[in-house]
């Protein structure tokens, strides 16, 4: 059960994030500014709690921080190309499902009930990511290679942390954290050089469609950036707070396929505050998703 909720409360928390994410500007400088802001509560949260910094936990925090910042960069190309409303759920998806196949190749049985509601959990995850696309893209294999290989990205996360030795606490968190701060700085500065003054390279509402004029005054921008820095690096916590909490072999793929219902806090949130309405596949893949979660808490 705390396994469960584990994972519930880090999408949730990550989908917050990603709603905060959306309203400063989908863009790779806005990205690098809240993942440096993340890098604070994780220091607060060390000195408070501690961490044993070794090589396994080291080479573990490389291995999410390198994998979270190419699944980033890769998302927002893949939004680019379009069409969203199939790269979307396609990166969900596999950021769900890598680190299932992984644990099965490791030999991790599940029960009847827990393969249900994993097949379930992950239909889910693909419609409440699902979102529209006006624009009218078509679908590419360029498309759907950049997309699919976000979502790998996003899954190293997840086996990441599940590596980290379990009295690392924090200390995965920092160096992982850290590393895509240099590598998302990276990015953006380089962005910069050739996009001088130039228009956004992905969407900029919270499910991805265009948003032109949405502009933030610069306090409410940094707050926001705050904000979605502090959430995400929580949501990293719950991940591997949730991965270490139960020696199961089944532990990893149920944090997986949950944390990749973080859209649910998104597109909930865009309802409430931005008044945008789910659609009839999102508000069914919500009702699946809670349904998959009491399957996976009964499992």
């Amino acid at each position: 059960m705390i396994t469960v909720l584990l994972g519930l409360g880090g999408a949730l928390v990550y989908g917050t994030a990603d709603f905060l994410g959306g309203l400063a500007s989908r863009r790779v400088r806005p990205v690098a500014v809240a993942a440096l802001v993340g890098l604070v509560p994780l220091l607060v949260g060390f000195a408070v709690l501690g961490g044993r910094f070794s090589g396994p936990a080291a080479v573990a925090g490389v291995v999410a921080g390198v994998s979270g910042a190419v699944g980033v960069l890769l998302l927002y190309a893949a939004l680019a190309i379009g069409p969203m409303s199939v790269l979307s759920p396609l990166t969900a998806v596999f950021s769900a499902v890598v680190p299932v196949v992984v644990a099965l190749f490791r030999g991790t049985v599940l029960s009847p009930l827990g393969v249900v509601a994993l097949v379930v959990a992950v239909v889910a995850v693909a419609l409440v990511a699902a979102v529209p696309d006006p624009g009218g893209a078509r679908l590419t294999l360029r498309g759907v290679v950049t997309a699919a290989v976000a979502g790998c990205g996003f899954g190293g996360v997840v086996l990441g942390y599940d590596a980290a030795p379990a009295d690392s606490g924090v200390a995965t968190l920092l160096v992982a954290r850290t590393l895509q701060v240099v590598l998302l700085g990276t990015a953006a500065l380089v962005t910069l050089r050739i996009r001088t003054g130039g228009s956004p390279t992905v969407p900029t509402t919270t499910d991805g469609r265009p948003a032109a004029g949405r502009v933030r005054p610069a306090r409410a921008l940094l707050l926001v950036l705050v904000g979605c820095g502090v959430l995400d690096a929580m949501a990293n916590v719950f991940i591997q707070a949730g991965l270490h909490s139960s020696d199961d072999p089944s532990t990893l793929p149920v944090i997986s396929v949950l944390n990749a219902l973080y859209p649910i806090g998104t597109v909930v949130l865009a309802g409430i505050v931005l008044r945008e309405r789910l659609t009839a596949l999102q508000t069914t893949g919500i009702g699946l998703a809670f349904a998959a979660s009491v399957g996976l808490a009964l499992s």
